[in-house]
């Protein structure tokens, strides 16, 4: 029976209550890395809080979630444990505690910024996957995550620069295909005519991965049609993005992120002064050395 309480979000661990951005960003990766698992052996390293491998399981032959701390690790095995073809381990992502060649295909998404040990960990990766095996791992550009946007994230041990990144995974695997990721504020203009255009990755509402290969997955808003007497141009595209480059979406984002933070800051720095003025208003108790006195003196 699985266990549906949420396993408390303490900045540094997501959990699919999560909302806004950074649902996107971490349920992209494991729908995306759903394609590469289909009837493979799977680990998730340093999985978490667990939903990434449970969505692994439903196409993979096996999935092994493992993680460092036992509490996500129980709450996974409570909350997903009784789904087929997926378990749940205890174990240090640097130090896999699995045979040779014992997965064909590893994801570990977010973890190699937070460990010293990285070289470590890729050796271990290398170590367990099968000769034409697949890794795919996530991390942050350090020059845009944190540099460009003047943050620094608490929980992080060591970000990499792209090069830096490309340097640590070449010795272990000779061929990689660098993706980037973002949240992108674009206008889409989509072929509806079955002509192919980029894969689209969704979550449903009850929390089926589903893959399009062709159109995008949501009802249009508007049409526009290109019509022509003959044939129509072939380099007319089947999928056009538009969004401006000074990517203001996301200024007024964190405009107003940065302006409700300062917001709640002068709340409770208002609230602690209500309560202080209070305070002061109460009456004594009776049984006070001033009520007391004062009554005395009369």
């Amino acid at each position: 029976m699985s266990d549906d309480s949420a396993l408390p979000f303490t900045g540094e661990r997501f959990t699919p209550e999560c909302v806004r951005e950074i649902w996107y960003e971490h349920w992209h990766r494991y729908a995306f890395a759903r394609r590469f698992a289909a009837g493979r052996r799977v680990l998730d390293a340093a999985c978490g809080e667990g939903y990434g491998s449970a969505l692994l399981a439903s196409t993979a032959a096996e999935v092994v979630g493992v993680d460092i701390d036992a509490a996500s690790v129980a709450h996974a095995r409570a909350r997903y444990g009784d789904r087929p073809r997926l378990r749940y381990e205890q174990g240090d992502a640097t130090a896999l505690p699995f045979a040779d060649a014992s997965f064909d295909l590893v994801v570990s998404f977010e973890t190699l910024e937070h460990l010293a040990a990285q070289e470590a960990l890729l050796e271990g990766f290398a170590r367990v996957l099968a000769e034409d095996g697949l890794l795919l791992i996530s991390s942050p550009d350090k020059r845009t995550y944190s540099e460009q946007a003047g943050f620094r994230n608490e929980f992080h041990v060591r970000e990499l620069y792209r090069e830096e990144l490309i340097a640590l995974l070449r010795p272990h695997f000779p061929h990689v295909r660098l993706y980037g990721q973002k949240l992108l504020f674009q206008s889409a203009l989509w072929s509806l005519d079955g002509a192919p255009t980029a894969n689209c990755e969704t979550l449903t509402a009850d929390g089926r991965a589903e893959q399009v290969e062709s159109g995008l997955a949501y009802a249009p808003l508007y049409f526009v049609a290109l019509c022509s007497r003959r044939a129509l141009p072939a380099d007319a595209p089947a999928l056009s993005l538009f969004g401006d480059g000074g990517e203001s979406v996301y200024a007024h984002y964190n405009h107003e992120i940065r302006k409700n933070i300062s917001a709640g800051g002068r709340i409770a720095e208002l609230e602690a002064e209500l309560e202080r003025l209070r305070a002061q208003a109460r009456p004594a108790p009776r049984n006070s050395w001033r009520w007391w006195r004062r009554n005395d003196e009369s």
